[in-house]
């Protein structure tokens, strides 16, 4: 057997396996639901199920427009992953109105075959981490909360998370004590379930009952250098809403640098009136790293810096010892992102430059519900570093993995600069007497106007995601309006079972699309 039917045979019986795992999630207790089983033969794939109760999200209104796609992911050494990479053939198959209540049974018309997308290789050796310290100030209850996000990133790296955690800080103004402590067995508790999750995570009282938030954060840097390792390079403060797209990617970025050197290490915010009034410093959501030669400066100057500073931001405090006991200026990272703007965040999501890290995240965005990043990021169980990549389909259609997929129906994506941003967020308080007009230019820009919603962009964001065995589905939603249904589009991601080291004639390969993508760059550029 050649290797192109194996290959198709092998994305039936994956195809198969998910389905069986999807019905037991999705089963609802009607009678209709005994038909979902699709007839299948190894000479003959079938890829349109007759029920579709078993395959959507709950929580829809029916009838719906529905089209869905399988996506086939072939690892390739040595790819790169571009801004947007082109494919001449359109995604998915026309919408069809499909109602899963109605017991008619019910078949998708047009249904293609898996697509099979080329994407960059992981590496080969595990991820070590085990030369950074990273440490969070927050309450307990945060850090319970945060815990699905913290396992999209760190467990089973070998980096150390140090955690200085309160019950809460609502204290009368006249007490002299400036938090509620953790209560020690439940601090024990959440500790112990944590490693057990993979996260080498240990969990500490505050230094003193009389710090504020600020002194905590700031305090972070002694409590990690007393705790440092042989092996340790780096420090790193972050939120508990920090999150970390791809640990690869960081340790690529913190290679450049020389721990022995002193070295500070972070991103200014994108709002410039937030630098104007705050400094050319690291903000803390964005990740700040200290060299170990730095942090053993800062450290050695704890008690003065704690003294002298009265900021009630534990970042700028962090900046203010540096520059008091050093010389050293920040490194300003473009990747790592504050995040400090508000609003529809859609025009970074969509960018497709490279990401390091994403902050306030747990709130915001157009319906005020945040973005669930631990749901979104996902699809990089399948296919690596490839979360919020795009990919464009025909003329008018672009996938942000994880996050949209987007049309273009008046003037299609000929018509986009897409090295530029979309200017989707609300405008930045203006710094009278700046040149930097739109406040974003040191950091996201160059931008673009907002296309309207509905009638230049059709938008539709991501609702869902799930990983059944092997398979991580994803469904990207629009509301309809004015008598028009709502819209669902389905993709099903898995890996190739057969490893290949040379791209697949299907798909365009990066490389390949580097000398001929008219939108493209490559993310390392």
């Amino acid at each position: 057997m050649s290797p192109r039917p194996r290959l198709a045979f092998a994305v039936c019986l994956l195809s198969l396996t998910s389905i069986l795992f999807v019905a037991r999630l999705y089963r609802r207790d009607n009678p209709s639901s005994s038909a979902w089983v699709p007839s299948f033969s190894a000479q003959h794939r079938q890829p349109c199920p007759h029920a579709f109760d078993w395959l959507l999200p709950p929580g829809l209104t029916y009838p719906i427009k529905y089209a869905r796609r399988d996506i086939v992911v072939t690892p390739i050494s040595d790819a790169k992953r571009l801004s947007v990479t082109e494919l001449p053939a359109p995604l998915f198959p026309d919408f069809q109105s499909i109602d899963p209540t109605n017991p008619t049974d019910l078949q998708l018309d047009d249904c293609k075959d898996p697509l099979i997308l080329d994407v960059a290789a992981p590496p080969d050796a595990p991820v070590d981490a085990s030369h950074i310290i990273f440490g969070i100030s927050t309450t307990l209850a945060r850090l319970d909360g945060s815990i699905p996000s913290l396992l999209r990133w760190l467990p089973n790296t070998r980096a150390k998370l140090l955690v200085i955690a309160i019950k809460d800080d609502d204290v009368p103004e006249e007490s002299k004590d400036r938090y509620h402590p953790a209560d020690p067995k439940a601090m024990s508790d959440l500790q112990d379930r944590m490693n057990t999750l993979g996260l080498d995570v240990t969990i500490v009282n505050p230094l003193s009952r009389h710090d504020f938030f600020s002194q905590r954060y700031f305090s972070l840097v002694r409590v990690m250098y007393e705790h440092r390792r042989a092996t340790t390079q780096w420090i790193s403060l972050i939120d508990d809403d920090t999150f970390f797209l791809s640990m690869p990617s960081l340790l690529e970025m913190l290679s450049k640098f020389d721990p022995q050197q002193q070295f500070y290490v972070g991103a200014l915010s994108e709002d410039w009136w937030s630098v104007t009034r705050y400094g050319m410093m690291g903000f803390g959501g964005a990740g700040v790293f200290l060299s170990i030669a730095l942090a053993e400066i800062v450290n050695s100057n704890y008690d003065e810096c704690q003294e002298r500073s009265h900021t009630s931001a534990g970042d700028i405090r962090l900046r203010e010892c540096i520059s008091w006991y050093t010389r050293t200026k920040l490194t300003n990272i473009l990747d790592l992102h504050q995040i400090d703007i508000h609003n529809d965040l859609s025009g970074i999501y969509e960018s497709g430059r490279r990401t390091l890290s994403l902050h306030h995240w747990k709130a915001g965005g157009p319906d005020g519900k945040g973005y669930p990043l631990h749901t979104m990021h996902l699809v990089a169980d399948i296919c690596g570093d490839c979360f919020l990549q795009r990919w464009q389909f025909g003329k008018d259609m672009i996938l942000t993995n994880g996050f949209s997929i987007a049309t273009y129906p008046r003037a299609g994506v000929k018509a986009l600069d897409l090295e530029k941003m979309e200017e989707t967020w609300d405008h930045p308080s203006k710094v009278d007497g700046s040149v930097n007009e739109n406040g974003v230019d040191h950091s996201l820009g160059p931008v673009r106007p907002k296309l309207e919603l509905g009638k230049d962009k059709i938008q539709y964001r991501l609702l869902e995601s799930t990983r059944i065995n092997d398979t991580v589905r994803q469904w990207y939603f629009r509301a309809g309006g004015s008598g028009d249904p709502d819209s669902l589009l389905e993709l099903a991601w898995m890996k190739s079972p057969e490893p290949a080291s040379e791209p697949s004639p299907e798909a365009f390969n990066y490389t390949r699309l580097s000398s001929v993508a008219k939108k493209g760059r490559s993310m390392s550029d």
